[in-house]
C-alpha cells in the first residue's frame, strides 16, 4: 500500500495510523481521507489471521492532531462547483460525504479505536476525537469547533458531536465557535483522560493493555449492541441482546474467558 498522507505501522495486535502532513498541522486532505479508508479496511481485512490488528491507534504528526479539513480541497471544490452543469453532482457535496463516510466507517469498525490527542484539535479533528472509543488528550491539546465562525457547517461530525457530548453541549460548541482547553475536554466527556506529554506513552500503553485483555469477538459484538441502544428503547432489545449474550457464553471466548476465571490465569484469546 502506497501512502503519502499517513503513516501506518503494525506492532503485535496494534496498528498506529499517523496523520502525517506536519507542515499543514495535518489538516484533512482529500488524500488522507482515502488513505485513512484504505489502511482500515486492510486491518479489518487482516482478521482471523495470525497477525490480525485489533487496536487501531490513530494520532498525529509533529505535536499536531489534526486541524481540520484541507481549505486548498475545498477551494478546489467550490471553483468545480460554480463551473458545473446543471443536474451535475455537487463538488462540495462530494467532498463532505466522503468525510463522513470515513467517520462512519472509523465509528462502525468492530476494531477498538484509540486517538492521542495533541495540539491542534479542530473542525474534523475534533469530529474524529468523538468517533474514537478511547480518547487520551496531551496538556497541548486545543480543541476548537469553528465552522459557524467560518460560515460553514459542522455537518458530518455534528452526529458523533451529539453522542459524544450531548444535543446541549455539542450545539453550545457549534453556535459559540467553541474552544477548549485539555481540563475542560475531560470535564466535558470529549476526552477520557488527560496527561504530559512525557507520560502519553505511558498512559496509551496501559489503554492498549486493557483492551487487548478482552476477547475480540466479544469486543466486536458489543461495540455493534451499543451503537443499537444509542437509538433503541431498552425494552426493544431484550431478547436480541439475550440472544447475543447466549453466543458469546456457549462460544469459545465465553468457554476460554470462564475456564480462565476459575483457573485464576488470563484468557488466551483465539483469533476470530
Amino acid at each position: 500500500m502506497n501512502l503519502v498522507a499517513v503513516c501506518a505501522e503494525q506492532t503485535g495486535d496494534t496498528l498506529q495510523i499517523t496523520l502525517n502532513r506536519p507542515e499543514a498541522r495535518n489538516a484533512m486532505s482529500l488524500q488522507m481521507v482515502g488513505e485513512l479508508c484504505q489502511v482500515l479496511q486492510a486491518a479489518e481485512a487482516t482478521a482471523g489471521q495470525p497477525d490480525a490488528v485489533r487496536v487501531v491507534v490513530l494520532r498525529g504528526a509533529g505535536g499536531h492532531f489534526c486541524a481540520g479539513g484541507d481549505l486548498k480541497d475545498m477551494a478546489a471544490a467550490r471553483m468545480q462547483t460554480m463551473q458545473k452543469a446543471d443536474g451535475a453532482e455537487d463538488p462540495i457535496a462530494k467532498v463532505n460525504a466522503e468525510f463522513g463516510a470515513l467517520c462512519v466507517a472509523y465509528a462502525n469498525t468492530p476494531l477498538a479505536v484509540v486517538a492521542v490527542l495533541e495540539g491542534t484539535v479542530m473542525g474534523g479533528g475534533f469530529g474524529l476525537a468523538c468517533v474514537a472509543d478511547v480518547a487520551i488528550a496531551t496538556e497541548t491539546a486545543s480543541f476548537r469547533l469553528p465552522e459557524t465562525s467560518l460560515g460553514v457547517v459542522p455537518a458530518q461530525i455534528a452526529p458523533f458531536l451529539v453522542e459524544r457530548l450531548g444535543y446541549s453541549q455539542a450545539k453550545r460548541l457549534a453556535v459559540t465557535g467553541g474552544r477548549l482547553d485539555a481540563a475542560a475536554a475531560l470535564h466535558l466527556g470529549l476526552v477520557h483522560e488527560v496527561t504530559g506529554t512525557a507520560t502519553v506513552q505511558t498512559v496509551l500503553d496501559r489503554v492498549l493493555a486493557d483492551i487487548l485483555a478482552c476477547a475480540p469477538g466479544a469486543l466486536a459484538a458489543t461495540k455493534a449492541l451499543m451503537a443499537r441502544a444509542r437509538l433503541e428503547t431498552p425494552q426493544s432489545l431484550v431478547q436480541d441482546a439475550a440472544a447475543i449474550f447466549s453466543r458469546a457464553a456457549m462460544g469459545p471466548e465465553g468457554l476460554e474467558g470462564m475456564t480462565a476465571f476459575i483457573q485464576k490465569r488470563k484468557p488466551q484469546w483465539a483469533l476470530p
